[in-house]
Formats: C-alpha cells, sequence, structure tokens
C-alpha cells in the first residue's frame, strides 16, 4: 500500500518537469479558503490560471498482476472551475520525471475533468498495446467546490468500478466497456442481400389512380386584383395581377399504401467469428507500476489534490474515504456557508454606506437653492 498525504516539503519529494516549450504552473502547499481542520486539510493547490501543470513522484515499482489495484484521491475545484483537469495518472519506470508532458505513454489516467458545460466527466483510461483505451461510458463528475473523494477499483476478474465519495457511480467489465479488443464476430464478407429481397412493409396500391382534376397550380392571379387607373403600359409595362395561395391546390398525389404481399422482414447481415479477436484474461494486469502524476491543464487555478492511496485492499480505501467524507464534508460546507454570509452582509453594508453618502454636486445645489431663497425673502 502507498499512502501519501502532502506535506510543506512536496518539493522535495515530488518532481517539476522541465519539458521545454511549456511554462509550467506551480503548486502551493494550503488548505484553501474554506475548510473544517487548517493543517489536515492542506493539499497541494495550483497557483497560476491559464497554465499547464506538471508534477510527478517515483516509487518501488510493483505489478497489479493477480491482485485487486485501487487509485484514490481527493479532488477540491474550490476556484468554480470551469475548464480545467483534475485527474491522475499512473506511469511505469521509464518516466523521467522532469520530461513528463501531455504525449508521455502512462499506464492508467484516472479522475475528473472539466470544460464549460458540456464536458464533466470521469476519465478512466488504459494503455493497451501502445494505444489510450478511453471507457465507452459517460461518467459524470462533481463540478461544485467541496472536496471529493475519487476511487477506481480494478480487479483480477477484469472487473472495475468508479466510485465518487464512497457511492459506486459506474462498474463493469473491461472487455465491455473499453475497446481493448476487435470483436468476437464480424459480418461474413461472403454474404450479400439478395437482388429480389423485399424489404419494403408496404408498397403503392397499382389499384390507386390520381383523379383527374388532381393537378392545380399553387398560386392563382388574385381575382380581386384591379388594373390602376394612373396604370400607364408603356411606362410602366404590362399590368398581372398579384398571385395569392390557391385554395384548390391539393399538393403532390400520393397513392394508397398497401401491405407488400412479398415482404420478408429485414435482412440481417450473417455474422462469422473474427479470425482476429483473441481473448485476453488479463486486460486489468499493469506489468509495473513506479510513478504517479499530474499532468492537467487549468484555465482558472485553484485545485486542491490531496490523500492518494494505491492499494489491494478495497476495505482499507473505503475507510479512509469515510474518514475524509465525515470529518470534512460538513466542516467545508459550514464554513464556506458563513463566509458566504459574511460577504453578503458585507455588500449589504457598503451599499447602505454608499446610499448615505451624498454626492458633493447634490450638496452645492443644495446650499445655492438655499441662498437664491433667502435672497428673495430680502426683497
Amino acid at each position: 500500500m502507498s499512502l501519501y498525504h502532502s506535506t510543506d516539503s512536496f518539493e522535495t519529494e515530488w518532481t517539476y518537469s522541465e519539458h521545454p516549450g511549456k511554462d509550467f504552473g506551480k503548486f502551493v502547499h494550503r488548505s484553501g479558503a474554506f475548510y473544517n481542520d487548517l493543517e489536515a486539510d492542506k493539499g497541494i493547490q495550483t497557483l497560476q490560471d491559464g497554465r499547464f501543470y506538471a508534477l510527478s513522484r517515483k516509487f518501488l515499482p510493483f505489478s497489479n498482476e493477480g491482485k485487486i489495484l485501487v487509485i484514490q484521491y481527493t479532488v477540491k475545484h474550490e476556484q468554480t472551475i470551469d475548464c480545467g483537469g483534475g485527474y491522475i495518472k499512473l506511469f511505469n519506470c521509464s518516466l523521467d520525471p522532469k520530461q513528463m508532458h501531455g504525449e508521455t505513454p502512462y499506464e492508467i489516467m484516472f479522475g475528473p475533468d472539466i470544460c464549460g458545460p458540456a464536458v464533466k466527466k470521469v476519465h478512466v483510461i488504459f494503455s493497451y498495446n501502445g494505444r489510450n483505451v478511453l471507457i465507452n461510458k459517460d461518467i459524470r463528475c462533481h463540478d461544485d467546490v467541496y472536496t471529493h473523494v475519487y476511487t477506481l477499483i480494478v480487479k483480477p476478474d477484469n472487473t472495475y468500478e468508479v466510485l465518487i465519495d464512497n457511492e459506486k457511480v459506474e462498474s463493469g467489465t473491461l472487455e465491455a466497456d473499453w475497446d481493448f479488443l476487435p470483436p468476437k464476430k464480424i459480418k461474413d464478407p461472403n454474404a450479400k442481400k439478395p437482388e429480389v429481397w423485399e424489404d419494403n412493409v408496404s408498397i403503392d396500391d397499382p389499384s390507386d389512380k390520381k383523379p383527374e382534376d388532381w393537378d392545380k397550380p399553387k398560386f392563382i392571379p388574385d381575382p380581386s386584383a384591379t388594373k390602376p387607373e394612373d396604370w400607364n403600359d408603356e411606362m410602366d409595362g404590362d399590368w398581372e395581377p398579384a398571385m395569392i395561395d390557391n385554395p384548390d391546390f391539393k399538393g403532390e398525389w400520393i397513392p394508397k399504401q398497401i401491405d407488400n404481399p412479398k415482404y420478408k422482414g429485414v435482412w440481417v447481415h450473417p455474422e462469422i467469428v473474427n479470425p482476429e479477436y483473441k481473448q485476453d484474461d488479463k486486460l486489468y494486469a499493469r506489468k509495473e507500476i513506479c510513478a504517479i502524476g499530474f499532468d492537467v491543464w487549468q484555465v482558472k487555478s485553484g485545485t486542491i489534490f490531496d490523500n492518494i492511496l494505491i492499494t489491494d485492499d478495497i476495505d482499507v480505501a473505503k475507510d479512509k474515504a469515510d474518514h475524509i467524507i465525515k470529518l470534512r464534508f460538513e466542516g467545508e460546507k459550514n464554513m464556506k456557508q458563513a463566509l458566504d454570509e459574511e460577504e453578503r452582509m458585507k455588500l449589504m453594508q457598503d451599499a447602505s454606506i454608499s446610499n448615505d453618502v451624498q454626492p458633493e454636486s447634490e450638496v452645492e445645489d443644495e446650499k445655492l437653492v438655499s441662498t437664491t431663497n433667502e435672497d428673495h425673502d430680502e426683497l
């Protein structure tokens, strides 16, 4: 089990990327603007707006083959994030922390990603045979300002679970929910739909004929229109009445439909076993994992990451998540509500003071009126 809780010395334990061409942002060790416990709730917080962030840490390598793999950490978007990543990546031992960047190969990418109202998802991406394979399901992430615990569980039976705040939000099998493998069956390339196959449920009634008086123009001259008395044919040209909708117009004639006596149903293309399909019982397995990192872009900074846990014990992860939830959630919300109320009262007070202070021009106007009235009395 590997557990990481940030400290003031995180920059000696983690490595910033120095990959050329990027102006990477810095992290600071903070609990944010609102919290339950000032010290216990501190994490690494993105500091600068409009930056890429690339920070990683290596550890002793391990493989999850034959074991459960649990990845868990906390994310707090207290800046009301509009566009930015909140995910983490697990790497193999080939990672060079000082050269980490967006195209660096990784083993697993997991966590929330938000960009506008359309993108609010939890990424679950695995590397497989040199490809980054995305989950086929849409998992909704939280987009509020409070701390949330994100958990990914991968089991050696090729099943998985995604939890947010210890509540299961998605689960299934790796083979079904990722396109790791070619399909088990494919359409038979030698099978073709017969040319005489009737797949129309209905056909035109051959006995139905279009009435002789059906065809009428869509527009007709306005019978109430009259040529103006001052109309000059030589100067104004030939006079023509305005056109109006024809009340007798019936549109395009369509024959009645009857059941097709030759209908055979929808033709289904026969399938055969895909010769390229090969079952893989170890889709879940990572041969080596020995680094974890944050490789994200943020338009508006302020996200706090913490409580990273990598383990093979689901119960341990659940207990630690419960501990965070019970201690932190209520405290954060109470402090946030108190700060919001304090800000509301301050705005009301400022508005009241502003209304009470009379503009200087109005004071001068009152003096002028007073002087004028006094002079008038003397007269």
